[in-house]
């Protein structure tokens, strides 16, 4: 059997139902028109064969010489006319061959590519569904792949917004550095009074 009978679709099944209808029809077209041929080959064979026994008998029978190219002569238009028959025949069976498939090809082409149309669009549809997949995936994928960095990048500027904060506010700030710089002047004061 085949090994993937789940992944046929309902209009590739239909496509190859149409396909495999059209092929055997002309299959039956074309085995019809060679087994006509075969049957008039057969048949010019037999009658060439039961002429050519009746020549040579009738060729057998003759007493004298000069009857027997009369014998000959008068056997040779008949076998020239059923030879003739046999191309008319002939003709006619590759015409009417030739028509059989025109008439099968026409039946079996509408419905043949309005199948073909169906699997295209199926195609299409699968094909723009298995995209959009691929590309949510691919977000997701990338979407898991920064989240820790942007949560590692959310640590680091909270704590460097909290190293740069200062414990005061900023008139604590001013009035700390008041102090130490009164602190700083008494202490160039106090060394210089002692020298």
């Amino acid at each position: 059997m085949y090994p993937f009978p789940q992944s046929v679709t309902p209009a590739v099944r239909t496509h190859m139902d149409a396909q495999t209808a059209f092929v055997n029809e002309m299959s039956k077209s074309l085995f019809r028109s060679f087994q006509q041929m075969c049957e008039l080959n057969i048949q010019l064979a037999q009658t060439m064969l039961e002429e050519t026994t009746l020549a040579s008998q009738h060729v057998l029978s003759v007493d004298r010489q000069s009857e027997l190219l009369g014998a000959a002569s008068a056997r040779a238009q008949p076998a020239t006319e059923k030879l003739r028959a046999y191309q008319q025949h002939i003709s006619r069976l590759a015409t009417d061959a030739q028509v059989e498939l025109a008439r099968v090809t026409e039946q079996h082409v509408q419905n043949t590519t309005r199948t073909a149309r169906a699997v295209v669009d199926e195609v299409a549809r699968t094909s723009a569904e298995e995209a959009e997949r691929g590309i949510r995936s691919q977000q997701e994928a990338l979407r898991t792949m920064t989240d820790p960095f942007t949560r590692a990048d959310g640590a680091i500027h909270a704590r460097a917004d909290g190293a740069l904060q200062p414990a005061q506010s900023p008139q604590q700030a001013s009035q700390q550095a008041a102090q130490q710089a009164a602190q700083a002047s008494q202490q160039v004061r106090q060394a210089g009074a002692t020298h």
